[in-house]
C-alpha cells in the first residue's frame, strides 16, 4: 500500500487530554513499537486489562508508571472515571494483555465513549494475531473476515457458523486451546472439509501453523494429549461456485418469503436439496433474511 514517510518526531510524547490505544507484543516481549514505549513512558495513566502482566512489560523496558485496572468486569464503572481524568487533561494509554485493545479484547466501549465526548484518540498500531496469521497463513490475504471468537452457548454457536457458510472471503477465528478441537469439529460438521490454517503460540518459542483440510487438522489435535497456546484459526472461504449457490438460494428465499409459501423449514429441506447446499445453514440464512424483512416493514 503506497504511503508517505515521515521523520516528524510529533507523536513520540504523550499529549494532554488525548486517550492512546497502544498495542503490545502478543507473545515476543521484543514485538513493541518504539514509539508504543514512548507514549507508555510519557502518559499520566496506563489503563491496563491485567496490572500485573502490563507492570511485568513496563518494568521490562525500564517504566515506571500509575496504572490502573480496565477489564470486561470493572468498564462500566471504570469508563467515566477515565473519561473524568481526559477532560481534566491527563493522557491516557489504553493496553489489553496481548496485542490491540478492542480487538477481541477490553477497549471498545472506552473508546466508543470517548469518540462520543468528543475527545482525541490515536491508535498506537503494533501486533495483532489476527493480522499476523493471515500474513504467513497462506490464504487469500486481498479480503478477509475477522470473527474473533465465537459464542460459548452451543446454539449461538451453531447459528454464527451457519451464518459463515456462504462467506466467500478467508475466515479468522480466535479460540482458545481448550475449545479449539471442539470448534474444528463443528467447523468440519457444518461448513464442509474447508481448507484452513490453526495457528498457535504465534511469536512465541513454539509457534506453529498447522495447514490442510479442517479434517487434517482435526486429526492433528486430537492425537495430542493436550493442546496449548492461544488459537487463532483460518478458514477458506466459500468456493465460487458455492457462493453462486448461495446467492440463488437466496433469491428463492426472496421469493418464497414475499409469497407467503409454506414455512421456514420445509422450505430449507426443499432449498438445500435443489441447490446442494446444508439444511440447516439454508435454514438459518431463511430465518436472517426473515428478519430482515421484518425491520424493513417495520
Amino acid at each position: 500500500m503506497p504511503s508517505t514517510c515521515s521523520t516528524d518526531n510529533r507523536g513520540l510524547t504523550a499529549e494532554t487530554g488525548v486517550l492512546y490505544v497502544v498495542a503490545t507484543p502478543i507473545g515476543n516481549l521484543e514485538d513493541i513499537t518504539l514509539r508504543a514505549l514512548a507514549v507508555l513512558r510519557s502518559a499520566d495513566l496506563v489503563a491496563a486489562e491485567d496490572t500485573r502482566k502490563t507492570s511485568q512489560l513496563l518494568s521490562r523496558h525500564g517504566i515506571t508508571k500509575s496504572l490502573v485496572s480496565y477489564h470486561d468486569h470493572n468498564e462500566s464503572r471504570r469508563t467515566p472515571e477515565l473519561l473524568q481524568r481526559l477532560r481534566q487533561g491527563a493522557s491516557v494509554a489504553l493496553v489489553s494483555n496481548a496485542g490491540t485493545p478492542g480487538i477481541s479484547d477490553p477497549g471498545y466501549r472506552l473508546v466508543s465513549a470517548a469518540a462520543e465526548a468528543g475527545l482525541r484518540i490515536v491508535p498506537v498500531p503494533g501486533a495483532t494475531a489476527a493480522a499476523a496469521a493471515l500474513s504467513a497463513s497462506g490464504l487469500p490475504t486481498d479480503a478477509f473476515v475477522f470473527v474473533g471468537f465465537l459464542s460459548k452457548k452451543a446454539g449461538k454457536r451453531l447459528t454464527q457458523i451457519k451464518a459463515l457458510a456462504s462467506e466467500a472471503r478467508t475466515v479468522i477465528l480466535y479460540e482458545s486451546p481448550q475449545r479449539i478441537v471442539a470448534l474444528v469439529a463443528e467447523l468440519r460438521q457444518t461448513l464442509g472439509d474447508r481448507r484452513a490454517v490453526l495457528a498457535r503460540e504465534l511469536t512465541k518459542i513454539h509457534e506453529e501453523f498447522i495447514r490442510g483440510r479442517l479434517s487434517g487438522i482435526l486429526e492433528t489435535l486430537q492425537a495430542r494429549s493436550e493442546v496449548k497456546g492461544e488459537c487463532t484459526l483460518l478458514l477458506s472461504g466459500a468456493e465460487p461456485q458455492e457462493s453462486l449457490l448461495w446467492d440463488e438460494a437466496r433469491e428463492d428465499i426472496q421469493r418464497a418469503l414475499a409469497s407467503a409459501a409454506g414455512g421456514l423449514s420445509e422450505l430449507a429441506c426443499e432449498l438445500a436439496h435443489k441447490h446442494g447446499l446444508p439444511r440447516k445453514a439454508v435454514y438459518a440464512e431463511a430465518m436472517r433474511i426473515k428478519a430482515e424483512r421484518m425491520q424493513t416493514d417495520d
